[in-house]
């Protein structure tokens, strides 16, 4: 198995700034890929964004284009959602997730396996 934590979320204006993070320990040499999702409150989880283990591909919701950068840490074992201008649509749980499975669309909740518990992130107009 693998295990996730994330942390970075918190309370931000429009416009600003922040820096999720998700450590994985455990089975990660299964990693095939990692993902964030977000859940707005009466909302379906959500793609944001995902990056192969190995060759870092990255993929991003036309939502988050431009904006949002994911990337990680090999070395660590984690993988950061940097987050700028931040608008308050962009409110809701964050998580993110593994994919151990090379599955062809990392663009859906399905294909992952195993997830973290999430972290709150607000944006205030």
């Amino acid at each position: 198995q693998v295990q996730l934590v994330e942390s970075g979320g918190g309370l931000v204006q429009a416009g600003d700034s922040l820096r999720l993070s998700c450590a994985a320990s455990g089975r990660t040499f299964s990693m095939y890929a990692m993902g964030w999702f977000r859940q707005a409150s009466g909302k379906e989880r959500e793609f944001v964004a995902a990056i192969t283990w190995r060759a870092g591909t990255t993929y991003y919701a036309d939502s988050v284009k431009g904006r949002f950068t994911i990337s990680r840490d090999n070395a660590k074992n984690t993988v950061y959602l940097q987050m700028n201008s931040l608008k308050p649509e962009d409110t809701g749980v964050y998580y993110c997730a593994v994919d151990t499975g090379r599955s062809f669309n990392l663009r859906v909740v399905g294909p992952y396996d195993y997830w973290g518990q999430g972290t709150q992130v607000t944006v205030s107009s």
